[in-house]
């Protein structure tokens, strides 16, 4: 059965939009030829054709504002401040908006117009709108307080559904909570403290970095390896065994029964292009007219995923054919893939619960990683520090144990640093499935109207960044502000400033998983190399950080060495080309 297309499923869904107003009036200019014998010529009879057009929006626009009016009357609200273009339907916010995200520092638009019409502000592009807030009260609005009238809603599905399919991070109500429940029992405590996944892969980034002597090599691309083969190992129970490549040579992949860095891109590549969509809504689907463009790279994720579904189906077929039938229990299941498994053998459930919580566990972790090694290296003496504490908690040689990070309180903060000013998911989106409002900024003041399924996204990375939110020295990379007096008066009084996992009934199920994956990662790197060195010689023309970002005086901006890239998630444009020294083991 043929499957249309994103862009000719769009045409089709407009068409009556396209097709009813010059049919309305041509069967009206037949009416009035017919009732009065008027005559009406041709040239005239054309120009009402295209009129109609004009006409119909401004009459359809008028009664939506009407009713708008009506509701912001019976909730007691008030309009969210609009953002006005210059062209008709905002077609000049739409390119500025695309240009702004390939050449500009990550979501600065959002800072400026929210610098310029306040921490909530609309924006409307050929009808579709979007409400954009970086206020925490909001947020805690939206992700807990009102969670039951807040959903993802229909336009980030669409965007989304040919990679997510039905999955946790794409699905609302009963489906949200099925998908929810599949995966919750799987990151309990015992799982995701079994640290023998992570100390084999561990082992083989250190053996990399010890053989490259000191020579720059692309961090970035190392750890997303490493949290690759981790990955896949920890939820699905089959490794890709994507550090094999560094370790053996190319040679090494001819023992895989899928190329690792093919799978890597097409990963990566299916969330560039739902990033993508994002920045091209409303119109992405025409560019999308004669082909899905992330059915190629899908093609490939499926085909090694759906191996491992159909072999993990056959051992719970398996399974349920012995004694009683009852299946085997949680402590016998070795992966998150194998507890799926048993709740359904709906292979297409599975697929995509498995693609969600894959790219949850690569890239995320991956992104903190990276920017964390990133910003040691521009802040030595927190290195220094905190290879102090790790060497002091573990020493030189052990390898770190569940309760060793509970006393690793520098190590947390420093996580949580990197988190805030580099949340590995920068921003994301909620629609209302009913007309509601949002809190005001001042306690006696009016509410901001929100109408029903109008997409609000919201940035985390720009709130984290806010002067007023975390004091002024917000922009700079300071573990202690999560230890010290700054706690208790920014943070503490008000959580929903600091938000890299979500929030509320959504609130990331694999965030103990990441902070334990992390911890135990930056412990066993540290145990071994006491030095990390930005190469800026090594970093390829694409990474290199234009030099307009350093007038930036008093921002972010000015002091970063690397060009961060926020696309679904984070990431260091062109990579992260470090070098690293080993230390002494008598230090």
């Amino acid at each position: 059965m043929a499957v249309l297309t994103p862009g000719l499923a769009f045409l089709l869904s407009i068409s009556p939009y396209i097709v009813l107003p010059p049919a309305v009036a041509h069967i009206a200019l037949l009416a009035l030829a017919r009732f009065t014998n008027i005559i009406v010529p041709d040239w005239l009879r054309l120009l009402g054709y295209v009129l109609v057009y004009p006409i119909y929006l401004g009459v359809s626009s008028l009664f939506d504002r009407l009713h708008e009016e009506y509701e912001i009357r019976s909730l007691g609200a008030v309009r969210v401040p609009e953002v006005k273009g210059k062209l008709p339907g905002n077609i000049d916010l739409l390119i500025s908006r695309f240009r702004q995200n390939n050449a500009s520092y990550p979501l600065a638009a959002v800072e400026e117009m929210a610098k310029k019409y306040g921490n909530i502000y609309s924006i409307r592009i050929l009808g579709e709108q979007r409400i954009i807030t970086v206020e925490p009260n909001h947020i805690k609005t939206i992700l807990a307080t009102d969670f039951q009238k807040w959903d993802k809603g229909p336009k980030f599905r669409g965007r989304v559904v040919s990679v997510l399919g039905s999955g946790v991070f794409a699905s609302d109500g009963d489906m949200w909570k099925f998908h929810r429940s599949m995966s919750r029992p799987f990151f309990n405590r015992d799982r995701i403290s079994d640290f023998d996944t992570f100390g084999r892969h561990t082992d083989e980034v250190l053996t990399i970095l010890r053989r490259a002597q000191g020579s720059a090599l692309d961090f970035q691309d190392l750890i997303g390896r490493f949290t690759l083969d981790s990955a896949t190992e920890f939820l699905l129970g089959t490794c890709v065994h994507a550090l094999r490549k560094l370790l053996d040579g190319p040679a090494a992949y001819a023992r895989v029964d899928v190329d690792p860095d093919a799978f890597t891109r097409a990963l990566l590549a299916v969330q560039a292009q739902m990033s993508v969509r994002g920045r091209l809504a409303p119109l992405w689907p025409l560019f999308e007219l004669f082909e899905d463009k992330t059915s190629a790279n899908l093609k490939i994720l499926h085909r090694f995923i759906n191996q491992i579904i159909e072999k993990a189906l056959e051992r719970q077929r398996d399974i349920k054919t012995v004694e009683d039938g009852k299946g085997s229990s949680i402590s016998e299941r070795a992966s998150l893939l194998d507890e799926l498994v048993n709740l359904t053998d709906d292979p297409k459930v599975i697929l995509d619960e498995t693609i969600n919580i894959l790219i949850a566990g690569r890239d995320t972790t991956a992104a903190t990683l990276s920017f964390l090694v990133y910003l040691l290296s521009q802040h030595p003496d927190v290195l220094k520090r905190l290879r102090a504490e790790v060497l002091q908690q573990v020493g030189l040689t052990r390898t770190p144990e569940f309760s060793d990070f509970r006393d690793m309180k520098f190590l947390r903060a420093c996580i949580n640093e990197t988190l805030r000013l580099f949340p590995p998911v920068p921003g994301n989106i909620r629609a209302p499935n009913q007309a509601t409002t949002l809190p005001p900024f001042e306690a006696g003041g009016r509410p901001f109207y929100i109408p029903a399924s109008t997409t609000v996204p919201y940035s985390d990375m720009v709130m984290h960044r806010r002067k007023d939110l975390w004091g002024p020295d917000a922009d700079v990379f300071d573990p202690d502000r999560f230890l010290d007096a700054r706690l208790q008066k920014y943070l503490t009084p008000n959580p929903f400033i600091f938000v890299p996992f979500n929030a509320g009934p959504r609130i990331c199920l694999g965030q103990q998983f990441a902070y334990n994956e992390m911890s135990f990662f930056m412990v066993r790197l540290l145990q071994a190399f006491d030095h990390f060195e930005l190469a800026l010689d090594a970093q390829p023309p694409e990474a290199r950080v234009p030099a307009v970002w350093a007038s930036k005086n008093g921002s972010r901006v000015a002091v970063e060495k690397i060009r961060p890239k926020s696309e679904f998630t984070m990431s260091i444009q062109g990579g992260l080309h470090m070098r690293f020294r080993e230390a002494q083991t008598e230090a």
